[in-house]
């Protein structure tokens, strides 16, 4: 076992992330003020995307799903800014992340259909997500964050000792995903 995930870790390396470790799955706490922090709305997607709140269904739920895996890795995406305002290097960052990952899903899913990736953000592959009026277009590619699961990104890092802040003038992204 080993073996695998210091392969997995790799793997992430070389589909480019800039920092990739293996998730304590202990530190896994999926806490509803984190779901409040996502009531809030401050991304505009609360109740209307599938994989957020309340469409990615309860925390009870979430916790329930991810109770199943015994091990995870984390990948971090990190962009370096030329100041606090640089949004082109913020949204860039997250693209990169978010395309990244996507392949690394797929990649790992060849040889383990089970596992439950968890993103950063809420899910982009449709324009304009069905929900609730419709079934999502795209459930086995779409992806809910580690947020909408409950989960307290800074904590999960910290507890899985990989760094969430990575210095003055950088963003990171984090995502996840769980293995049995």
């Amino acid at each position: 076992m080993p073996e695998e995930k210091a392969a997995l870790i790799q793997e992430a390396l070389d589909c480019g992330f800039s920092q990739a470790g293996e998730l304590n799955v202990a530190a896994l706490e999926f806490m509803p003020e984190v779901r409040d922090m996502c009531r809030a709305d401050r991304c505009h997607q609360y109740g209307k995307n599938w994989r957020c709140p309340p469409g990615c269904g309860s925390i009870e739920e979430a916790a329930a799903r991810a109770a199943q895996y015994s091990y995870g890795i984390l990948v971090q995406t990190i962009g370096h800014m030329e100041d606090n305002f640089d949004y082109e290097t913020m949204q860039q960052t997250g693209e990169t992340h978010k395309q990244n990952f996507a392949t690394l899903v797929d990649r790992v899913k060849e040889r383990h259909p089970d596992m439950l990736p968890m993103g950063a953000g809420t899910c982009t592959l449709c324009e304009t997500c069905t929900y609730p009026d419709a079934p999502c277009r795209y459930p086995d590619k779409s992806i809910a964050s580690m947020e909408a699961y409950g989960l307290w990104v800074s904590r999960v890092c910290e507890l899985s000792n990989i760094p969430y802040n990575n210095g003055k003038l950088t963003i990171t992204y984090t995502s996840c995903y769980l293995l049995k």
